[in-house]
C-alpha cells in the first residue's frame, strides 16, 4: 500500500509517522497535492512524501526507515527519478 508520512529529512530518526494511507500512486498523488494545497507550501516544504510499504498501516501509525521503500517493487519509476540532480 502507498503511505504519505512526515519525512522531514532527518537521517538519525528511523520513525516516520504515517499521515494517510492510498491504494494506487495516483490517490496518493492526489492526497499529496491536497496536502500542499492545504499547508500552502510547495511539496518539498510539506516535509512529506510518498512512500511503498508492505505493512498494513493506518493514519497515525508510525512506520520504521526499514519498512517502506519509495518505490512499489516492480513500478515503473520516471525518468527524471533514475538520476540525481547532481553530477
Amino acid at each position: 500500500m502507498y503511505a504519505l508520512i512526515y519525512d522531514d529529512h532527518h537521517l538519525d530518526q528511523t520513525q516516520k509517522k504515517v499521515i494517510s494511507v492510498h491504494a494506487g500512486r495516483d490517490e496518493s498523488d492526489k492526497a499529496l497535492s491536497k496536502r500542499q494545497n492545504e499547508l500552502g507550501k510547495k511539496v518539498w516544504e510539506c516535509n512529506t512524501r510518498i512512500v511503498w510499504t508492505d505493512k498494513a498501516v493506518a493514519a497515525g501509525d508510525v512506520l520504521l526507515t526499514t519498512e517502506f521503500v519509495t518505490w512499489r517493487p516492480g513500478e515503473d519509476i520516471p525518468e527524471g527519478e533514475l538520476n540525481s540532480d547532481s553530477d
